[in-house]
């Protein structure tokens, strides 16, 4: 594989519908990007009228990935990143944030949606001396997952698994661990994992809001409890301050006092 190239899949093939909101684009839009319609942006406020909060959980993901990429950048070493339900481009993406750390970084794509194909080549840019390269797979095969990172990516050294914000779109939770489980598994000792979620147990308007969503007919994401979010880490070494609310983990010394939200991550180190 070259360093800038998508593997197509059966997303190549399906057709963007722009009349109905995708949730993809309503958080592009949440996220300040550009790739979304009006219809989009209708749904998402209406989503923001009842639940002002969910720009600050959409951007907080954002701040909370690009701190993890920045720990295992500068401290860990990793200079592999397979990036799973990567979503629409916006700032910060993965390989952004790594390749301005260490400009060898490779970085992995995988998504299977045609509005994220059709937007890849904006995830594609890469330095010289690293690689990008998107993959058209679905969240439920990670041996398919795993067999197209390997054109790019030399699994038999340590790399990051990201899951952010995808993993809440499992409605069957022992599935979305088996997921996890086979996906770590494909990767050396010396990886890790960093997963963040929605949540529950910190913000109820936030939890009615998106079971109301949810009832709508639209592609639902189920909120967990934190107890299920931290067993996705089971087995793996968890750094500190493990498994919490978002901007509450490792945050810049400059900011301002964090409050908790319903959004909880954290970050592992397969042994």
């Amino acid at each position: 594989m070259t360093d800038h190239e998508m593997t197509p899949g059966p997303a190549v093939h399906q057709k963007i519908d722009t009349s109905v909101p995708h949730s993809a684009r309503i958080w592009n839009y949440w996220l300040g990007g550009k790739d979304h319609y009006p219809v989009d942006e209708e749904a998402g406020d209406a989503y923001s009228s009842v639940f002002p909060g969910i720009v600050t959980v959409a951007r907080s993901s954002r701040a909370f990935l690009r701190r993890n990429i920045t720990y295992l950048v500068r401290e860990a070493g990793i200079r592999q990143f397979l990036d799973v339900g990567t979503g629409l481009p916006t700032v910060d993406n993965t390989h952004e944030v790594a390749q301005r750390l260490a400009p060898e970084s490779r970085i992995v794509y995988v998504d299977h949606d045609p509005m994220v194909l059709a937007h890849a080549r904006a995830l594609l840019t890469s330095t010289p001396e690293g690689a990008t390269a998107y993959v058209d797979a679905d969240l439920a095969d990670p041996d398919r997952i795993l067999a197209a990172a390997a054109q790019t990516l030399d699994l038999s050294l340590p790399t990051a698994l990201i899951l952010s914000n995808i993993l809440g779109h499992v409605a069957d939770y022992e599935q979305a661990r088996s997921i996890v489980t086979r996906l770590m598994n494909g990767l050396p000792p010396g990886s890790y994992l960093s997963i963040n979620d929605g949540s529950r147990g910190t913000d109820a308007a936030y939890e009615a809001a998106q079971d109301a969503y949810n009832e709508t007919g639209a592609v639902p994401y189920f909120l967990r409890p934190v107890d299920r979010i931290a067993a996705f880490f089971d087995g793996l070494e968890l750094l500190e301050p493990g498994v919490v609310s978002v901007p509450l983990w490792r945050p810049e010394p400059a900011s301002a006092a964090a409050e908790p939200i319903g959004e909880h991550g954290g970050l592992a180190r397969k042994p």
